[in-house]
């Protein structure tokens, strides 16, 4: 594994006017210390900050929410109520209101595993994270620690959605949130 370095590229152009949006809504959900570098890190894999982003599997906008997931965000959170996942700002405040749930639900060792487990939920469900905490328990692993334990073992998802899910917080984590480390915190800064 490889751990984020302070040394990493640049921020890509297209984040730039998106920056002081992502900083004023994550530290207002999440407070000053909010981990801001991972969530500019989760845009970047997500969409490349391209606000009119559509994957192959029907996933929308910058944050790249599903329609069903969309709508019941917009249903869970008033401020998202409009439900406009092509709009940037919509985008920004759903993944970060969203991650902040996931977060809240998901304890682990320390900040670097509870931010694995969040964009493990966040990418392939809060419940297939539970399902995967629970076996990976069962086999002798520990339940609180995302890297070399829950991630090795896989409590039924296909083996393609397992190995996007596998590599979902890692590109995050310790390859795209370094670009970002002026914008604000990593959770994986070793």
């Amino acid at each position: 594994m490889t751990f984020l370095s302070a040394d990493a590229a640049e921020p890509p152009r297209a984040s730039l006017p998106w920056r002081n949006e992502l900083i004023r809504t994550a530290r207002e959900i999440w407070g000053l210390n909010a981990p801001v570098a991972d969530f500019a890190g989760q845009l970047h894999q997500e969409s490349g900050w391209a606000p009119d982003a559509r994957s192959p599997a029907g996933a929308q906008g910058m944050a790249q929410f599903m329609p069903a997931t969309a709508k019941w965000v917009s249903q869970l959170y008033p401020e998202l109520r409009e439900n406009k996942p092509f709009n940037p700002s919509w985008a920004i405040r759903a993944l970060v209101q969203y991650d902040h749930q996931l977060w809240k639900s998901l304890p682990a060792k320390d900040n670097c595993q509870r931010m694995a487990f969040t964009l493990s939920a966040y990418n392939g469900g809060q419940g297939w994270v539970n399902r995967d905490k629970k076996l990976a328990a069962a086999k002798g692993l520990d339940a609180s620690i995302w890297f070399e334990h829950v991630e090795r073992v896989n409590a039924g998802r296909s083996a393609a959605n397992w190995r996007e899910n596998r590599h979902y917080p890692e590109a995050i984590l310790y390859q795209h949130a370094s670009r970002y480390l002026q914008w604000g915190q990593a959770s994986c800064l070793y």
